[in-house]
């Protein structure tokens, strides 16, 4: 199977949790999000607000990295609350606003409403537009990932 690449949608304080402990929590803590993807996947995590329930706006990508292998397992955070998760290596990068990237990402196709393909919490994106972010988040990814290619598809063939 070749490889895909994944925006997760998140709050900057859950995004931080994550990274911390090394795992991925979609969707507010459902299975499937994570089940979609795969050992190797890219990750990349957009934060639309600083904190859960927070008027304060964060607008950025905050973390970057790979899928661990291994699938989704569940935590007991509370007696009512057992979220999914998977393991990620996220990598060293700086938080990059979506705003200046609005013209360049193919998955936003109308930039004056640009938030509406993250709505869901999950959305796969092109290797061209992981590798576009991962500039603008100065990653140093792992080797793991591959050189970005030179066309935007998503299984990275070329088309015939």
């Amino acid at each position: 199977m070749s490889r895909r690449y994944w925006i997760g949608v998140a709050c900057r304080e859950h995004v931080a949790r994550g990274v911390a402990g090394g795992f991925a929590q979609l969707c507010h803590g459902k299975a499937a999000p994570l089940a979609r993807m795969a050992a190797g996947d890219g990750l990349v995590y957009y934060s639309p607000q600083d904190a859960l329930g927070s008027p304060r706006r964060c607008q950025a990508f905050t973390a970057i990295g790979s899928v661990g292998a291994g699938a989704p397992y569940r935590v007991s955070m509370d007696a009512h609350f057992r979220p999914w998760r998977r393991d990620v290596a996220f990598v060293a990068a700086q938080a990059a606003p979506i705003r200046p990237l609005l013209t360049q990402l193919a998955f936003i196709t109308d930039p004056a409403r640009w938030g509406y393909p993250l709505r869901f919490g999950q959305l796969q994106i092109s290797a061209a537009d992981f590798y576009l972010i991962a500039a603008a988040m100065q990653a140093a990814l792992p080797a793991t990932l591959p050189p970005a290619p030179a066309y935007p598809l998503f299984d990275e063939s070329p088309a015939p």
